[in-house]
C-alpha cells in the first residue's frame, strides 16, 4: 500500500520492546487561601441543591387563607331572615386585634355562565337574564344565579337553579371561579360553573321572581360591559374571567 494511503492510527512496525516511562509525580495543586483542605480535581464536591422556589398565584396563597382565622369570642343572631341572618360578633383577629363585627351569614351561591358555542367557539351563545333588584332600585342583566339549600352541594345547587330559571341543562359542567362578593360584611360565597352542551326545556322560576332570558352573542355581552349596561358583579367577573382563559388557551 502506498504511504499516502496508511491511516494515521496505524499500529507502529517497530517490535524493539520500549522501555517503560518513568511516571510522573502529579504536583499538589497550592491550596487557595481561606481553603484549608483542598480536594483533589477528580473529587468534585456535589454542588448544593437550589432550593426550591415558592408556587406562585393562588395555590401558594392558599394554605394562608385556610388556616389563620379569627377567635370568636361570642356571637349573637340580631336577625333572622328567609335568605340569611345577621351576626353580631366579637373576635380577635388573627394579628391580635380585638373587633366587633356585624355579618350577614349566607349559605353561599351558585352562577352559572351557560355557553352554547356549538355554532362557534370564538363567539359563543351566553344565557343572560333581566330581572328587576330592590336593593340596586332597578333592572339588571345578570347570569342565572341562585342561593344553596342548607347541605346542598354546589354543582347540584348550579344545576337545578339553571333548570328553574331558564329550562336548560348541559352536558358539560366545570367549576370556573370562587369568590365572595362583599367581605367587608357579607359572609357569601359565589361558586362559578361553566355549562355547555345546553339542551332546551321549560323554565320553573319560583312565584317571586320575575325572570326574563335569552341568549345573547359573547361579543355583544362584552359590548354591553363597556357601555356600562350590565352592572352586576357576578356577571362581570365570570364573562371576563372566562373570555381571559379562553384568550390564554389560544396563545398557547
Amino acid at each position: 500500500m502506498p504511504r499516502k494511503d496508511k491511516p494515521k492510527s496505524a499500529a507502529p512496525t517497530d517490535t524493539k520492546t520500549r522501555k517503560p516511562e518513568k511516571a510522573k509525580a502529579l504536583k499538589p495543586k497550592k491550596a487557595k487561601a481561606g481553603n484549608s483542605n483542598p480536594e483533589p480535581k477528580s473529587a468534585k464536591a456535589a454542588k448544593p441543591k437550589k432550593a426550591e422556589k415558592k408556587k406562585k398565584g393562588a395555590r401558594g396563597f392558599k394554605t394562608l387563607v385556610m388556616t389563620e382565622r379569627a377567635q370568636l369570642v361570642s356571637s349573637e343572631v340580631v336577625y333572622t331572615g328567609p335568605l340569611f341572618r345577621i351576626c353580631h360578633d366579637q373576635i380577635i383577629e388573627p394579628g391580635g386585634h380585638r373587633n366587633e363585627r356585624d355579618v350577614i351569614r349566607h349559605n353561599g351561591s351558585v352562577v352559572i355562565l351557560a355557553i352554547d358555542n356549538s355554532k362557534s367557539k370564538k363567539n359563543p351563545w351566553i344565557v343572560i337574564e333581566r330581572q328587576y333588584r330592590h336593593a340596586a332600585n332597578q333592572y339588571l342583566w345578570e347570569l342565572p344565579a341562585g342561593k344553596l339549600d342548607p347541605g346542598e352541594e354546589a354543582l347540584a345547587g348550579a344545576k337545578r337553579e339553571l333548570a328553574e330559571e331558564t329550562g336548560y341543562r348541559a352536558k358539560k359542567w366545570k367549576p370556573l371561579v370562587e369568590y365572595y362578593a362583599s367581605p367587608g360584611f357579607l359572609g357569601e360565597s359565589m361558586m362559578v360553573f361553566l355549562a355547555e352542551g345546553l339542551l332546551a326545556g321549560d323554565a320553573r322560576p319560583e312565584e317571586d321572581e320575575k325572570i326574563e332570558f335569552r341568549l345573547v352573542r359573547l361579543s355583544d355581552v362584552l359590548k354591553m360591559i363597556d357601555k356600562g349596561a350590565i352592572l352586576d358583579g357576578k356577571t362581570l367577573t365570570s364573562v371576563l374571567l372566562y373570555v381571559r382563559n379562553t384568550a390564554g388557551k389560544k396563545k398557547k
